[in-house]
């Protein structure tokens, strides 16, 4: 075939146009990554509440912008659900729940705005709300106050009237904490009389019936997490409280103890976190530091000791743990190899006698703390700790989650 000069143009001006439209159909509201710069990424959100203010603050991280947001009451407990996009706002002094909703979506390879950020429909009223966690887009929330469970799902927050559904799984009210397994049943603590130390965990289904009964009797129980088969509960070993413990509860309802190390002490791992992108369980305690908790070897290895440590968590991804020391000295370890990243100084000292330290979250490329006694929260770099971005957010923060995602790709 032949082709004079007005067709081939004709034919490659085809092509270009159909080349720009499929770009336009595709990629029109793309904003560039910054994966190559140490910006942070775009859609990640950084929620604050206050000690005295009725006051939710939002600061998006990427622009520097800080927006304001009325609560119900100060000293709200913030936690960001599984999905990313809301944060549960409990009250726990008010015996009342409410969610915010970021407006951001994920959809794997990118995110939509689905709205300006703005107060979520739905509200829960249990007494006492104390511990929260999230799994898929499910919340689910112990009341300490009358030993229920209330259960939310994301599709549900913008229901108008909308609340969170009441488990009863037959506790009495007591300090607790449960954690959700992959086939939708619940580990929860039971304690032996109203008010008094949880001493035991039993599975429950959804409905809160009984699943698998408690097999192993501890003392008093504290923090805990799970990777959807096992559930790791930090313990003391006995009522007596001389020696500590996790407890591991398997979905199956197995249970099994792996004791601290032998020079740990009259202590229990009071937090347990678990670290999603490195598969690993790791415990917490201020005053004998950070732990690997290996379900494999049933064995607790240190990762930092000290009795100065006042923050410790893990990346919104699970790749790496921080570590905030009363010395304002910031450590991050990366928790495939357990090695020490990085340390240096993030914040001024705090006084040990400070009823509200700093609080701690990060993301990959900063941590996130907010110092109560200067009204800010910094954002340091972490690569360069003594690049550091203090965003003014209100008298007294002292409750800080990291919300959004870690993208800066819109459809």
């Amino acid at each position: 075939m032949k082709f004079n000069l007005s067709t081939s143009t004709f034919l490659l001006a085809l092509l270009a146009t159909a080349t720009l439209s499929s770009c336009d159909d595709n990629d029109s509201d793309a904003a560039p990554d910054v994966a190559a710069t140490e910006q942070e990424h775009r859609y990640v959100r950084v929620l604050v509440s206050d000690e005295q203010d009725t006051k939710l603050t939002q600061i998006t991280p990427f622009d520097a912008s800080v927006t304001s947001f009325n609560t119900k009451f100060p000293l709200a407990n913030l936690y960001t659900t599984a999905s990313g996009r809301f944060a549960t706002v409990l009250y726990q002094s008010q015996n009342m729940v409410e969610v915010f909703d970021t407006g951001l979506e994920s959809h794997v390879d990118h995110v939509d705005v689905k709205g300006t950020p703005k107060w979520a429909a739905i509200t829960a009223n249990g007494a006492k709300p104390t511990h929260f966690k999230s799994k898929g887009t499910e919340s689910l929330i112990f009341n300490d106050g009358d030993g229920t469970l209330s259960v939310g799902n994301d599709a549900d927050f913008h229901t108008p009237g909308a609340t969170f559904k009441t488990i009863n799984a037959g506790l009495l009210p007591h300090h607790g904490a449960m954690a959700q397994f992959d086939n939708g049943n619940y580990a929860v603590t039971v304690a032996p009389t109203s008010g008094a130390s949880p001493t035991s965990v039993r599975v429950v289904s959804s409905t809160g019936s009984l699943v698998h009964a408690s097999t192993l009797t501890t003392g008093s129980i504290h923090g805990n997490a799970t990777d959807g088969q096992n559930a790791v509960f930090g313990c003391f070993t006995t009522s007596a409280n001389t020696s500590g413990s996790v407890l591991v509860v398997k979905q199956s309802g197995e249970q099994r103890l792996i004791a601290n190390p032998a020079d740990f002490g009259a202590f229990r791992l009071a937090s347990v976190y678990y670290a999603k992108a490195a598969n690993k369980f790791i415990g917490y305690v201020a005053t004998k530091g950070a732990y690997f908790i290996d379900l494999g070897t049933d064995r607790i290895t240190p990762i930092y000791t000290g009795n100065d440590a006042i923050q410790c968590k893990v990346d919104q991804a699970g790749s790496n743990l921080l570590i905030l020391t009363l010395d304002g000295k910031l450590r991050v370890y990366d928790l495939a190899t357990g090695t020490l990243r990085k340390e240096g100084q993030a914040i001024p000292a705090t006084p040990a006698a400070d009823t509200y330290k700093p609080v701690l979250e990060a993301t990959e490329r900063y941590a996130y703390i907010a110092v109560p006694t200067l009204g800010e929260v910094h954002q340091v770099k972490l690569t360069d700790f003594g690049s550091v971005t203090k965003h003014k957010v209100s008298a007294r923060p002292v409750r800080l989650t990291v919300a959004g995602f870690e993208s800066s790709t819109s459809h």
